[in-house]
């Protein structure tokens, strides 16, 4: 890899990892962040603590209406899962079940819940894995922005038959225009561009993420995890050029809460 390609993608990440990486003491951290590992309380009720009752709920999640985890550390989970890379959580996970016995995305589902569980969650994935799972979703058609699976060496190829049939060459293969646009679908088609101008097509899925009434949350965490190791930098430099606001402020403006504060750790700093 040419030194200044090399020098742009790392410009583009916003989750760069630690430095003076150590798997143990953060697998510890997340344990301390866990304490109440499979411990429910009732939450307060008036006149309870007056009598330093304290009871436990019996059932787990089934209580989940009369009940919190008790001892939950969101911003300590939050510290380490969103400021390590993916091959370092990877091995914190392994240091967690080494130390402890337990698997630390199943220890993660238990403990938290909502947008930040399924944020925290997806950070936990392999990059394979998530992108497999992420496919096998819109298989099934649970995807909250797409339908059906496109294939992405047909995306590829077409992006490449259509810069041949037009930028390449002095005039345009009009055919190959009309067979390529009329053909195929509007999923397939919005992965074709994806590929010729990645940084305006992911500026744009996450504006329309936020964009109106509600958040389209699979499609805001989708993009910023799988986003952040690569160019969400370069991403952030597009939005706010094409939408005159920073990806961040219209995360704080759309979001609330760990989830919020997860997001941004993960999006970084304005640019």
């Amino acid at each position: 890899m040419a030194w200044w390609k090399a020098w742009v993608e790392q410009e583009g990440v916003t989750v760069k990892g630690s430095s003076h990486f150590n798997p143990d003491p953060d697998a510890e951290t997340l344990y301390k962040a866990m304490k109440g590992i499979g411990e429910w309380r009732l939450q307060p009720h008036q006149g309870w603590a007056s009598l330093g009752l304290h009871l436990s709920c019996p059932g787990g999640r089934g209580w989940s209406h009369l009940c919190s985890p008790a001892g939950t550390n969101e911003q300590a989970i939050t510290d380490v899962l969103t400021r390590r890379s993916n091959m370092q959580r990877q091995q914190i996970a392994k240091s967690f079940k080494a130390q402890f016995g337990k698997d630390l995305t199943e220890t993660l589902k238990s403990e938290l819940s909502g947008k930040f569980e399924r944020l925290i969650v997806a950070l936990m994935y392999p990059p394979h894995r998530y992108e497999a799972k992420e496919l096998h979703d819109a298989m099934k058609g649970s995807r909250d922005d797409v339908s059906g699976f496109v294939d992405p060496g047909q995306a590829l190829q077409d992006a490449q038959d259509l810069y041949a049939a037009g930028e390449k060459i002095r005039g345009t293969d009009e055919m190959k225009f009309i067979t390529i646009l009329c053909t195929r679908s509007a999923t397939h088609l919005l992965r074709v561009k994806c590929t010729r101008n990645l940084h305006s097509y992911f500026a744009e899925r996450l504006h329309y993420a936020m964009k109106g009434a509600g958040t389209r949350d699979g499609t805001l965490i989708r993009n910023i995890v799988s986003r952040s190791e690569i160019d969400l930098n370069l991403i952030k430099c597009q939005f706010k050029k094409m939408y005159g606001q920073t990806l961040s402020s219209m995360i704080m403006g759309d979001t609330s809460g760990d989830y919020k504060n997860a997001l941004l750790s993960l999006v970084g700093s304005d640019p």
